[in-house]
């Protein structure tokens, strides 16, 4: 029994698979993946070179380790003779609010379950993953279950209570990046620049921004401060930004999304 097969074969799927056959985890004979009503298992198994499998049982039997990576609603409507086809696989999901008990309900002979969040971001292997598992794992899945997610990116293990604060920092973090580009462009417009001069600034602040806080290692206060001179332009954009209650909004955002993270998670 070798393998990793995928249930779901959607962005993320895919980003996962091209990441496991880029960095060389497994070798295409030894990833297989299924879908629902739609054609996105073919279209994978053709662009990559996977295999393509109707048959969930037929998927699981001959793989250890199985990703979910359907959509919820799927999730429900899952074969409950799962739990006696992936008896001793390790079960690796990506569902969003689907935690570590329910997925134990339908996978209950799985040797261990790790539920993981990653982020859109993980479509080009720039994304960060966190991950709890149900049961402590061995050195060899954890090592496995790092090695897996880490095709989207880097990886962070916490205990599932975090994953919720996960889900609102990391998970749901690119949208507010994405806002607030769409905002420094309009603001950009409004200054009086062209609409696609004011596209590539915003856009390619954000981008250079992030990569220089990535690879200096430098601390973003740090980085913020070096960017202020007393008395500046800059300072006068911060003190507009402080007395409107940036930070406060910031905060309000995340804990609304950790709230809802929470109620989904009990629905």
């Amino acid at each position: 029994m070798r393998g990793i097969a995928f249930i779901g074969a959607g962005r993320m799927a895919s980003a996962m698979v091209a990441g496991l056959l880029r960095d060389a985890v497994y070798p295409a004979d030894e990833i297989a993946c299924t879908c629902g009503e739609d054609p996105t298992g073919p279209e994978l198994a053709q662009r990559t070179g996977i295999t393509y499998e109707p048959s969930v049982q037929a998927l699981i039997e001959r793989a250890e380790t199985i990703v979910l990576a359907c959509k919820p609603q799927q999730f429900a409507a899952l074969d409950p003779a799962l739990a006696e086809y992936s008896k001793g696989r390790l079960i690796v999901s990506i569902l969003a609010g689907t935690p570590l008990a329910r997925l134990a309900v339908k996978f209950p002979y799985a040797r261990n379950i790790v539920r993981a969040m990653p982020n859109t971001p993980g479509q080009i292997g720039q994304g960060v993953t966190g991950y709890a598992s149900r049961d402590p794992l061995t050195s060899e899945d954890d090592a496995l279950a790092n090695r897996i997610l880490g095709s989207l990116g880097l990886v962070v293990a916490l205990s599932e209570d975090k994953l919720d604060a996960v889900t609102a920092v990391s998970g749901s973090g690119p949208a507010y990046v994405f806002e607030f580009t769409a905002a420094l462009r309009e603001a950009a417009e409004q200054a009086g620049l062209p609409p696609d001069v004011a596209d590539i600034l915003a856009k390619e602040t954000v981008v250079g921004s992030a990569l220089l806080m990535r690879e200096s290692g430098t601390d973003p206060v740090e980085l913020r401060k070096a960017v202020t001179s007393p008395g500046g332009t800059t300072q006068a954009a911060l003190e507009s930004l402080e007395a409107d209650g940036f930070r406060a909004i910031v905060d309000r955002a995340v804990l609304a999304a950790t709230r809802r993270s929470v109620e989904l998670a009990k629905a």
